[in-house]
């Protein structure tokens, strides 16, 4: 019976490379349907494992809180009011985003696990004549917990450094390539400002494609230099801190940077908050909305009801966005499963035309002893093997699509397995489903009809 089959396979074989032009042309839907929907998952997965990457990065069940900067140029915002018919301006004085605003949060809100303040600051590095570009960030220790960062070697600040505001560092990939390109940088110094830092950690390279998601709070590390947050304030810059020259809206120098504030204050914008950024995690992703409620209040009561700082959950914004890329892909992949429909129906339209133009070789098959199973076998046989030989041409087209795509545009695309069998299986089935009828067609004529057939 195999035997029998075989032969019927054989037959549709030779019949599909008597007409390679035809069985090409048959096959473009599959081919080029296999591929579009292999490129769309390659395009969906690697939109997901950005996002899951950068969730990493910002932190799960992290909540920031950034400073607004004030336009008056005094750190204070002004409210207009109406009293008799004229409008005056109010001015209410906030003391900015600070190191008590953090030790309050710690001490006061039960869900918060960890806390950092962050201080940036741009400038470069020097060491040994090298002068690199390098953003310092001063933190507390919590800060690579809540980032996830990990060391690629050394260690982290220790308490009496962090106490203290002890000159030490910890140094991104980058700046490790850069500076210290044939020494370890454990234990070496550089310079950053007036003050020389002792290097005590590098962390592991990082290699997110972040495109315009900074915004959401993601960090990349390489190019950063990480000090203590107590080494920043006493060592660096201060902005709690008021001096004569401040007040008078003159220009003043700390710690080798040249910070200038205009003479006209209200043209100019003044940065009179301590700290940069608060990140705050909580104990479960369940209490992110009630502790932002929390937090929001809090913050709107040390800082004298004057709105000055602004408050984000970035996990929750990359999650939506993976939601929206989620439903974007869908729409992708369903338009792309589409054309394995079209691919199908052509298969079937060309299958009948086949049959039509042979009907004259189905009926000697018959009048020689051959059963409508053997006739069903042949037809079936060519509407699968042009399938599956298209899914196979449509299976490679797409990985070279995915390779193309992402080499040129700079889009991220993975592609799993799972994409390839699901495309791929498709493609046979589809075969099979549209090669049935024709199938049945041509077996179910009569033999004298068909010999006599012109």
């Amino acid at each position: 019976m195999f035997s029998r089959y075989f032969h019927d396979i054989e037959i549709a074989i030779e019949s599909l490379l008597g007409n390679k032009l035809k069985s090409i042309l048959t096959a473009l839907g599959i081919i080029f349907g296999t591929a579009a929907v292999i490129s769309m998952l390659a395009i969906g997965n690697g939109a997901q494992q950005e996002i899951l990457d950068q969730i990493k990065m910002v932190g799960v069940n992290n909540i920031v809180i950034t400073p607004i900067q004030d336009l008056t140029g005094d750190g204070e915002n002004g409210d207009e009011s109406s009293e008799n018919g004229n409008s005056k301006s109010q001015k209410k004085f906030s003391p900015g985003l600070t190191m008590k605003d953090v030790y309050a949060i710690k001490d006061i809100i039960p869900s918060v696990k960890k806390i950092t303040p962050e201080i940036v600051a741009n400038s470069f590095v020097v060491q040994n004549g090298k002068r690199v570009a390098a953003k310092v960030i001063g933190v507390d220790n919590d800060y690579f917990e809540l980032y996830n960062v990990d060391l690629e070697k050394g260690q982290i600040f220790n308490d009496y450094q962090v106490e203290n505001g002890i000159p030490v560092c910890v140094i991104g990939a980058n700046i490790s390539a850069k500076v210290f390109s044939n020494v370890d940088p454990i234990n070496q110094y550089l310079k950053f400002g007036h003050v020389w830092l002792k290097v005590i950690g590098v962390l592991e390279k990082t290699s997110v494609n972040l495109s315009a998601s900074d915004n959401a709070g993601v960090n990349v590390v390489n190019d950063n230099v990480f000090i203590p947050v107590q080494t920043m304030l006493m060592r660096y810059q201060n902005r709690a801190l008021v001096n004569s020259k401040s007040l008078s809206g003159g220009s003043s120098f700390f710690g080798g940077w040249f910070f200038s504030f205009s003479g006209k204050q209200e043209t100019t914008t003044s940065n009179y908050h301590q700290l940069d950024k608060i990140i705050v995690q909580v104990e479960e992703t369940e209490q992110l909305t009630s502790t932002t409620e929390i937090l929001s209040r809090m913050m709107m009561r040390r800082h004298m009801n004057v709105k000055d700082v602004e408050i984000t959950v970035p996990e929750l914004l990359l999650k939506q966005q993976q939601r929206t890329k989620d439903i974007f892909n869908f729409v992708l992949g369903a338009i792309a499963g589409i054309s394995l429909i079209v691919g199908g129906i052509c298969i079937m339209n060309i299958m009948f035309a086949t049959v039509m133009e042979r009907i004259k070789e189905i009926g000697i098959r018959l009048a020689l002893g051959a059963k409508k199973a053997d006739i069903i076998a042949q037809f079936l046989s060519e509407a699968i093997l042009i399938s599956v030989s298209g899914g196979l041409i449509g299976v490679i087209l797409g990985v070279v699509f995915s390779k193309l795509i992402m080499k040129f545009t700079g889009i991220l695309t993975i592609i799993s397995p799972g994409s390839i069998i699901v495309a791929f299986g498709v493609s046979a089935v589809i075969g099979v489903i549209f090669g049935i009828s024709p199938a049945k067609r041509a077996a179910q004529r009569d033999p004298i009809e068909s010999l006599r057939y012109e």
